[in-house]
Order: C-alpha cells, then structure tokens, then sequence
C-alpha cells in the first residue's frame, strides 16, 4: 500500500469515527487493535512488545507458515530469551489478508498482488524456515516425517496448517481434487475456464472471478436476463461470511452498471439460517430482501454440469413417521431430492477439511480436524501438542479475526507449559467478519461463542457503515501486515 493512500484512508476514518464521539487512537484502543500502534505513532508499538521474555527453553516446531503460524511464532520470539523455533512450510507465499480476496474478486483491489507476500520476507529473526511438507506425525516419540524423509523431533509441537478446499468432492470437479488458498491453481484456472464458474477461496481464482463477474454483468446490461447462484457448502469453512459477500458485492456492480432487473440472485446454504448469531441473521435477512436476493437453506451442492450450466443441489427436510409409543413422539425422517438449477453465473464454496496427513493422523480426530481444548488451544490428549487456526477444533474460529486472539492465548499458555505450569490464558470464542453488504457498506459482525453480538465500538452493530468499509478495505491489511506478523497486533 503506497504510504498517501493510507494517510488518505486515516484521514477520512479519523473524519467518520469522530461522529461517533471517538478519536481514532480510542477507537482503536476501544477494539482492541493494540497492532495499529505503528499507524499512531509514539512509544505504543513499543510497548507492544513483551517486556520480560521467560528463560525457558524448548525445541519448537509449528507446521505451517500462513498468518497464525508466523504470528505465532514472532510472538514467540518476543516471548522468549532464547527461542528454538522451526517452521515447515512447502508455500514459498501466503495471503496476507484474507478477507480480501472477496476484494479482489469484486475489482476493489487491482489485482492479487495486493495480497500475497513471501513468507521468508517476514520470517521472526532466529526462525528457520524449512521448504517441505509435514507428512506423518508421531506423538508419542514427539517426531514428524517430512515429505523430503527428513524426521524432526520437538519438545512442543504447534499445527498452524490451515485448511483444505475439497472441490473434488463435488461430481464435475473432480479433476480439481483437493486445493489451497494460495498455491498452484492451474487445475481449477483449467476445469472453470470461460464458464462463469468461480470461487474466492483460493487466490488466483478469485483474480479470475473478477473477469467472470464483469462478463455477468455485461450480459446483464446487454438486456440478457441472467442468474447468479452462491453456494455454501455441508462443512465448517474459512470465513463463514464470504459466501455472502461475493452475492452483496456481485448485486453492487449490477446496481453500478444499472442492470440489476436483469439478474436473478439466489443464495443457496446447506444450513437451516443466514447466520449464527440471531441478531445479525435478521439483519441479513432484511439486506437480502431489500436488496432482492433470494436465499434457500437446506440446499448443498453436489454436483456441477459446467459445459451445460446446471448446479445439482441435494435438497433435503425432515417428516414425520412412526409414533413410538414409549417415548411418546414421531420418528423424524430425513427426505432427499436433488434439485437441478441453471446458472450464468456461479459461485462455489468449496467443501473444506483439514489436510488428510494431519486430520487422519494420531493427532486427528474422526472429522478430521486437531482435537484442541477450545479455550487453551492445547491438544486434548498431548500435552506439548498445540493448534490454531482453521485446522483446530474450535467453534466459529475459522477466521483471521479469530487467529489474532488465538494466537496470544497460545503463546501465554505454550510457555506456562514450558515453565511447568498450568495453561491458564483463555480463548472465549471471538471472531469478527467484517460483512461487506455493498460497495462502500460494511456490516462489523463481532461476537463469541454466547453466540450473541459483542461489539467493539458504541454503534449498533447491525447496521451497515462506510467507517466499517474504511476499516476493511484500507486498515485491516496493513494491520495484518504490521502488526499481527510482527507478533504485537
């Protein structure tokens, strides 16, 4: 980001939050972004750094070098005396930002080179960075097989591996197989070719997506009446609110172009709600129905007709059949049908998992993600084992929101671990998504896992803001970037 369009995006953000009575240092302070410090200026950022580093010593390994395995581990090394820190990483690159992917997909940002940084250029001083794959994981001995044959041992062990896009399980993609964020996406590029097929999970196909959108709306604006259909699929995924985000962003262009009376939007979930938190449910339904979109829940798809434009969805309720007389109620029966829709234009959430080395490992679990105590992100069985990110097993916690409060508890209590003390430190469920609703709206969904809104700042927190759409578009990155890869936001 070039240094006049941040001070531009600070100034009109100072401008905004002053409306609601707060200076921008308090509104930061209020959201607890202690890592926009470097944007204030002053002795902040310096204090964000650990004043005491514990004397305590250990071998460290953490698989995976995305943004929860490298803010961990610049965590770690402002934490530590003497740190002994390894990461395993195949992916010479990463995504800095995530979210912003949906703003790549839409043309707000100019291409993907907006997000994707080297991981060894922020790479903590001290860590060795290893270019392999972690493939086998023995617990008991406390070793991992790399892919090269290399065995590594640790003293504590933390699984930062992210998640797996399984767009191979959907009928029609299964050249696509299983892929990744960031990575080659040469098979994904090839199977959606000119389709109108598109997903932003993964880096290169939502650059991609922004050239398809374009084509949608052209026909649109050509007179064609089109449709537009956006999945969410039958699994945990990345940033629940994206699904929704690309059909908010896709109906701004429309409007934008003045084609929208063209375009039929249609939403469809496998779950039974817009949203799990009931307050921001409703605002979205309202959103959707002002806005004209239609959504359909109990919808998951399972197949793709990509030469003939049909999604196949399996749409499913339940019935009532047998009475049982003991326990005084009806048998409920799951019915299926599947149910073919028409596309011009279709956006896919990919089933996720986490990565098959690791889910069907000794430190997996029957659904495949690391079992982890959902407060201490400690492994449920080894003790020196710990996890973060979307590869753990903790509710609603697959956002970088999430991450940037996860990763502190795991570092407070990795080394309450090392010093032969008892985690303590508690991770209480916070996760944000910024929810884009339209160019220039954002709807700042904060909440924890009493599944009820628990809002940063003094604004409601339903309601869609352009400070909100600052926040994300402008701030957000270079907080990322700045601060939690530095290990202080």
């Amino acid at each position: 980001m070039k240094k006049n369009e941040l001070d531009k995006a600070l100034e009109i953000f100072d401008t905004e939050i002053k409306k609601s009575g707060l200076s921008r240092r308090e509104a930061f302070k209020v959201a607890g972004l202690g890592g926009a410090a470097f944007l204030l200026g002053g002795s902040e950022s310096e204090a964000a750094t650990i004043a005491k580093a514990s004397e305590a010593k250990a071998k460290i390994v953490i698989v995976g070098g995305g943004l929860a395995g490298i803010s961990t581990a610049a965590r770690l090394v402002n934490s530590l005396a003497e740190p002994d820190i390894t990461i395993i990483e195949p992916n010479p690159k990463s995504v800095s930002y995530q979210p912003g992917t949906t703003l790549v997909a839409s043309g707000v940002y100019a291409s993907k080179d907006e997000l994707l940084y080297e991981t060894k250029d922020y790479l903590p001083k001290g860590v060795t960075l290893i270019k392999d794959k972690a493939i086998d994981f023995n617990p008991e001995a406390n070793k991992i097989t790399l892919e090269s044959g290399e065995v590594l041992s640790y003293d504590f062990l933390i699984v930062a591996a992210g998640i797996v896009l399984n767009y191979g399980a959907i009928k029609g993609l299964e050249e696509v197989g299983d892929a990744y964020s960031v990575g080659d996406a040469s098979k994904i590029l090839k199977v959606f070719g000119d389709s109108g097929v598109t997903s932003v999970y993964n880096i290169d196909s939502a650059e991609q997506m922004w050239i398809q959108m374009q084509k949608f709306v052209q026909k649109a604006k050509d007179g064609q009446k089109v449709k537009g259909v956006f999945t969410d699929p039958n699994t945990a995924i990345k940033c629940g609110g994206a699904p929704k985000k690309v059909m908010y962003l896709t109906n701004a262009r429309l409007n934008e172009a003045k084609a929208r009376a063209n375009a039929e939007l249609n939403f469809y979930a496998d779950s039974g709600k817009l949203f799990g938190v009931k307050e921001y449910a409703d605002a979205i339904e309202k959103q959707f129905i002002a806005r004209d979109m239609k959504w359909n829940f109990n919808h998951n798809l399972i197949a793709v007709d990509i030469n003939k434009k049909i999604a196949t969805f399996d749409k499913y309720w339940q019935e009532k059949g047998a009475f049982d007389k003991d326990l005084e109620e009806y048998e409920m029966i799951t019915k299926h049908q599947n149910i073919d829709v028409p596309f011009d234009f279709l956006h896919i959430t990919p089933p996720q998992k986490a990565p098959d080395e690791i889910g069907n490992s000794e430190i997996g679990s029957n659904k495949g993600w690391v079992p982890v105590n959902k407060e201490t992100l400690q492994h449920v069985k080894y003790n020196n084992i710990f996890a973060i990110g979307d590869i753990a097993a903790v509710p609603m916690g697959k956002t970088g929101g999430s991450v940037r409060k996860q990763y502190k508890v795991l570092v407070d209590n990795l080394i309450s671990v090392m010093e032969g003390k008892e985690p303590t430190a508690k991770y209480t469920g916070y996760t944000v998504c910024p929810l884009i609703t339209d160019i220039g709206k954002v709807m700042l969904a904060e909440f924890d896992w009493t599944a009820k809104p628990t809002p940063s700042f003094p604004l409601d927190p339903t309601q869609e803001r352009y400070i909100w759409w600052l926040l994300k578009v402008y701030l957000l990155k270079p907080m990322t970037m700045h601060g939690m890869l530095s290990g202080r936001a």
